[in-house]
């Protein structure tokens, strides 16, 4: 149990430090930290197969379409900074510290009960047995049968979260291209160049 509220702790501050970053990648790390803990409560209750689909899918497939956004938002803004990365002390040792936990956490968690899940129909089981909690038979029938509205309304919020912010930050006008357009983006980056170079 005293797993469970450690995880609780992160999850919740992770959360937090997403939506208070000032950097929006600093966001995305505390996004992957905040999935990790999710993944990390699953496998305490010995849903290994959602666990494993939410590394895969939200960390492997969601997080990185954030990352490809932000870089696409970020692309001309200005000149890149020469010079060694700047990671503050403060996250780096939360995630350092965190790392620590869900490393200690998922090893107690090895040795540890199930927690019983209060609303699942599916009785608890074997890992690999079907139709058990956590199996993915009780996956699909959830996710395809009970909950496939939400699932889908999910996808189109994300979706539309990703169309938002590139009309948002994007440029207004449309890009025409023109001579003069293509010798002004060339004074810039010349400049860019002599400013790089001093």
């Amino acid at each position: 149990m005293i797993s469970f509220w450690v995880i609780a702790v992160v999850l919740v501050v992770s959360a937090l430090w997403t939506v208070t970053a000032r950097r929006p990648i600093y966001s995305v790390v505390s996004l992957l930290l905040n999935f990790a803990a999710l993944a990390t409560t699953y496998l305490i209750l010995h849903a290994e197969f959602l666990a494993v689909m939410q590394m895969i899918v939200y960390s492997g497939a969601i997080l990185m379409l954030f990352v490809f956004v932000i870089a696409l938002l970020n692309s001309g803004i200005a000149p890149i900074v020469l010079g060694r990365d700047r990671v503050p002390l403060a996250p780096a040792a939360a995630v350092a510290l965190a790392a620590v936990a869900f490393i200690a956490t998922t090893i107690a968690a090895a040795h540890a009960p199930a927690i019983v899940p209060i609303a699942s129909h599916s009785p608890l089981g074997e890992v690999g047995r079907g139709n058990v909690f956590g199996s993915i038979g009780d996956f699909g029938q959830a996710l395809f049968l009970s909950r496939l509205l939400p699932f889908e309304v999910t996808a189109l919020i994300l979706m539309v979260a990703v169309i938002g912010v590139v009309l948002l930050a994007g440029d207004l006008t449309p890009y025409v291209p023109t001579r003069r357009r293509a010798e002004r983006a060339r004074r810039a980056l010349r400049e860019a160049i002599l400013r790089e170079g001093k």
